[in-house]
C-alpha cells in the first residue's frame, strides 16, 4: 500500500504522538490535542510534552471541549505553506471542536491538486466538504476556476478569510449539501476537470440533510462520475473514519470510474519528529489523461 505524506511543511511540526494524544507545532504556538489514531505510547516523556507544550485541549464532552492557555498565547494566528511553486496562508483559531482551521496531511493534496491542474488549460476544480478551503486555494493559485462548497456557512467565510491572505480571489463559494449540489451539476451538464471530496463519518447538511458516510458515498460517487471531464480529469477520494478499511475505498473508486484511468490508493500521514508515524486517512486518486 502506497502513503502520502506533505513535503514543504515548515510552519507545521508533528512534534510527537501516542496513549490518544498529539503534541504538534502551528508557527509558533505548540498544542497539545486529543488523536484517536495514537494508539500507541508516546515516545517523548511527559516531562518533554509539558515543557513543550503551550495549549493544551480538554476533553469535556463526546465532541467538545476547551482550550488551557496558561502561557497566553494568542488564540488567533497565521502560518503559511511554502511549496516551491506556490504559497499558501491559513488563519488558525483555537474552536470548541480541538480544531484550529487546517488539517496539515492535507498538503500532500495540494500539491497534488497544483500539479495536475497547471497544465490544463481553463481548468475547472471542484471542492466537496471543503471547510476552510486548502485545496480550493491551491486550485486557485494554479490558475483554475474553482468552486467550493460546504454546508457551514461559517467555515465558508474562514474560508474567504484564507483565500484573501494568500493574496488570491474569485473562488465561487456554495452554502450547500455536497450530494444536492452534484446532483444539480448532473442535471445542468456541468463538468470538472478535478474533484476532491473529504467527507466526514457523518454531519448535518445546510437544510438539516443528514449524512452518513457508508449510506451515501457509494451514490455520491456515482453521481460524480458524471460531472468529471470525458477526455482529461482527477479524483481525490480522502476518508478519515476509524475502522474503514483501504479496500474498501479502493472497490468504490475502480467502480465508479474510467476503467482506462490510473489509480493510485494508500493513506495519509504525518512524520512526527520523534519517529513515529501517525497515519491519518484513506486516499484514493484517480486519474484520467
Amino acid at each position: 500500500m502506497l502513503t502520502f505524506t506533505p513535503e514543504y511543511w515548515k510552519d507545521y511540526e508533528l512534534l510527537d504522538c501516542g496513549n490518544f494524544e498529539k503534541l504538534e507545532r502551528f508557527g509558533s504556538v505548540i498544542l497539545r490535542r486529543p488523536e484517536p489514531q495514537a494508539l500507541w505510547d508516546k515516545v517523548w516523556d511527559e516531562i518533554e510534552w509539558k515543557k513543550l507544550t503551550d495549549i493544551t485541549f480538554k476533553q469535556k464532552g463526546s465532541h467538545s471541549g476547551e482550550w488551557i492557555n496558561p502561557k497566553k498565547k494568542p488564540t488567533k494566528w497565521q502560518i503559511s505553506y511554502d511549496n516551491p511553486n506556490f504559497r499558501l496562508k491559513f488563519n488558525l483559531s483555537l474552536t470548541s471542536f480541538k480544531h484550529v482551521g487546517i488539517f496539515p496531511e492535507q498538503a500532500a493534496n495540494w500539491d497534488y491538486i497544483y500539479n495536475h491542474l497547471k497544465g490544463i488549460e481553463q481548468a475547472k476544480f471542484l471542492n466537496l466538504f471543503a471547510y476552510t478551503g486548502g485545496a480550493s486555494i491551491a486550485a486557485k493559485a494554479a490558475g483554475a476556476d474553482v468552486t467550493h462548497v460546504d454546508s457551514v456557512k461559517q467555515v465558508i467565510g474562514w474560508s474567504r478569510e484564507n483565500m484573501e491572505a494568500s493574496k488570491l480571489d474569485n473562488i465561487r463559494w456554495v452554502v450547500e449539501d455536497a450530494m444536492k449540489f452534484v446532483k444539480r451539476e448532473l442535471k445542468r451538464g456541468k463538468t470538472y476537470h478535478g474533484i476532491i471530496l473529504d467527507p466526514p463519518a457523518y454531519g448535518i447538511g445546510a437544510n438539516g440533510e443528514r449524512w452518513q458516510l457508508e449510506d451515501s458515498i457509494n451514490e455520491l460517487l456515482k453521481d460524480i462520475a458524471g460531472i468529471l471531464d470525458p477526455k482529461e480529469h482527477f479524483l481525490i477520494l480522502n476518508v478519515y473514519s476509524l475502522g474503514l478499511s483501504a479496500l474498501l475505498v479502493q472497490n468504490l473508486v475502480q467502480q465508479n470510474f474510467h476503467p482506462t484511468g490510473e489509480t493510485e490508493n494508500g493513506e495519509l500521514y504525518l512524520q512526527a519528529k520523534s519517529g513515529v508515524q501517525l497515519p491519518l486517512g484513506i486516499l484514493s486518486r484517480h486519474t484520467k489523461k
